[in-house]
């Protein structure tokens, strides 16, 4: 009898934790920890690094005689970090995929039964990835304001991170700062000072109705995602950018707070 994917996934966590546990077991970790910083909250909350970490963590595994093969993992990468679709034109991909984003826990505030503290889940990120793109031509802009596009290590592959606000729920921080939903990628020429191709992703159905009910299985989840993303809807004419000044704290991330 064939092993349902869930289980498989669990299965493949917990002989990860077991590995874990063993290595050190028998050889404790004795070198200094690193100090991450703000990469904590900028890089490694996009799922690019998040597997080069997981892969470093494995393949220290394999060398101590715990072999993983990358393919277990692969369910819960699709499962915690699921593709919003992607474009191509002309050579040059543009790939998005939900990311990391911690939601911050509020003071405390009175309720109808007593005290509460309500967490600020409006903030959701994105990861961009680009591949084929020419470094000092193509600029990769959400909503007119440029990507800060980081070099991956392989030729012509770039990411960035989007962080903005998704809804606006009455407690939460900033709250002068609207919903920047929907986000519109635009994919510019900069030779020629237009968007060449583009799409559109809304936070929730772009018809405005929103089912009452959950999915009743994965095909009909699936197509609900699906609805929220378009392969169009780029600016057209011409395009004028906001160029953002290079973050040093954050510079795989752009914040569409800071824009309004």
């Amino acid at each position: 009898m064939e092993m349902p994917p869930h289980a498989r996934m669990s299965c493949a966590q917990q002989l990860l934790v077991r590995a874990l546990i063993a290595r050190f077991w028998n050889e404790p970790y004795h070198a200094p920890l690193a100090n991450w910083g703000t990469q904590l909250h900028d890089r490694f909350m996009l799922p690019f690094f998040i597997e080069q970490d997981f892969q470093d963590v494995t393949d220290e595994l394999g060398g101590k005689g715990y072999q993983f093969e990358p393919s277990w993992f692969a369910p819960h990468r699709e499962f915690r970090f699921p593709r919003i679709g992607e474009i191509a034109h002309r050579g040059i991909r543009l790939d998005l995929r939900h990311a990391l984003e911690p939601w911050h826990v509020l003071g405390e505030e009175a309720s109808g039964g007593g005290m509460a503290r309500y967490v600020d889940s409006s903030l959701e990120r994105v990861q961009v990835t680009v591949l084929g793109a020419t470094g000092d031509r193509h600029v990769v802009a959400v909503n007119g304001v440029a990507l800060p596009l980081q070099p991956t290590g392989r030729a012509s592959e770039f990411v960035a991170g989007v962080r903005y606000r998704a809804w606006q729920p009455p407690s939460c921080l900033h709250p002068t700062i609207g919903v920047h939903a929907p986000l519109v990628f635009d994919l510019v020429d900069t030779w020629n000072g237009r968007s060449v191709a583009g799409c559109t992703y809304h936070v929730s159905n772009p018809s405005g109705r929103n089912s009452p009910s959950f999915p009743i299985n994965a095909n009909e989840a699936e197509a609900r995602r699906g609805a929220l993303f378009s392969p169009h809807g780029h600016t057209p004419g011409p395009l004028s950018l906001k160029v953002p000044a290079r973050d040093l704290d954050y510079p795989f991330t752009l914040d569409l707070r800071k824009f309004g």
